[in-house]
């Protein structure tokens, strides 16, 4: 593992952030950061098949507000260089290099459904690195219809198609008229960044991802294995990729975790209620 190339620029918008890389094990892993102040550093982490411009930019503009907000890549995906992992215990693996190829000792980590399955083996790999925890729509080891993701992901985006709707807006999204207002929103403020974008996420990737979940959820659920780890997740009653009684599994590893659900919101409830979701977690991660 070698030091980062990292930019002294503080960018004061997510998508006027610059991509920049960390050099891990002889990859290098794209990562974007806005905002400072006396917070510990956030490090958020994407859900499947999303690469760095998939995240809500309004989302990351508010948690920035008080921290330092650094979005990380995985190895193989998007411009990131490398190999694409086959688990998500080697994700967790890249992501703890590239966290100490920042410089960073101590950190709060936010991951989005996959993403929180891989903040939860680096809790695992490294407890002494992450001081709170948050997650939205995810769930632990052996986790409630977690291998059937890749069934309802393919039919989700199966009628994309037929709709001529983003994949995202049909399974991220209720079909509700107020679940597909927010759909709407979500890809509208997607396209405010005009330049240095992020590589497509190849079907090769998805493949990768969907089966490291798959195995995720084929393990043993870890029903003795407990962590004090301050954490929150946030779940949509109607999220069809990770049925919503994974938040409470999660009670069964994380003994400390605040569990808050919401009506008529699926797979993308941080950015349906982003208002309430961001200001639940500024005030989780001042205590």
């Amino acid at each position: 593992m070698t030091p980062a190339a990292h930019s002294n620029h503080v960018a004061t918008s997510f998508v006027d952030a610059a991509t920049q890389f960390a050099r891990v094990d002889g990859a290098h892993i794209a990562y974007r950061e806005v905002g400072s102040g006396p917070g510990l550093p956030l490090v958020a982490l994407m859900h499947l098949g999303g690469n760095l411009d998939a995240w809500d930019p309004e989302v990351i503009d508010a948690l920035a507000h008080e921290r330092r907000v650094i979005v990380l890549g995985y190895r193989g995906v998007g411009r990131s260089t490398g190999r694409v992992r086959h688990s998500l215990e080697d994700m967790a693996r890249d992501a703890v290099s590239a966290v100490r190829a920042l410089g960073l000792r101590r950190i709060d980590l936010f991951g989005l459904s996959m993403g929180g399955m891989v903040a939860q083996a680096m809790v695992e790999q490294e407890p002494d690195l992450v001081d709170h925890l948050v997650m939205s729509g995810t769930g632990p080891r052996g986790g409630e219809g977690l291998t059937r993701m890749t069934g309802v992901m393919l039919r989700g985006i199966a009628r994309s198609v037929v709709t001529a709707r983003p994949a995202t807006s049909v399974l991220f999204f209720t079909r509700t008229a107020e679940g597909q207002r927010a759909a709407a929103a979500y890809q509208g403020r997607l396209k405010r960044r005009r330049a240095d974008r992020d590589s497509a996420v190849t079907p090769g990737v998805m493949r990768a991802q969907l089966r490291a979940v798959a195995r995720w959820g084929a393990e043993p659920r870890t029903v003795d294995v407990e962590t004090d780890t301050p954490s929150l997740t946030f779940h949509g009653v109607d999220d069809i990729l990770v049925p919503p009684v994974n938040a409470m599994q999660l009670r069964q590893t994380f003994s400390a975790i605040d569990i808050l659900t919401f009506p008529d919101a699926g797979h993308g409830v941080v950015s349906q209620h982003r208002d309430v979701v961001t200001r639940r977690i500024q005030s989780f991660l001042r205590v």
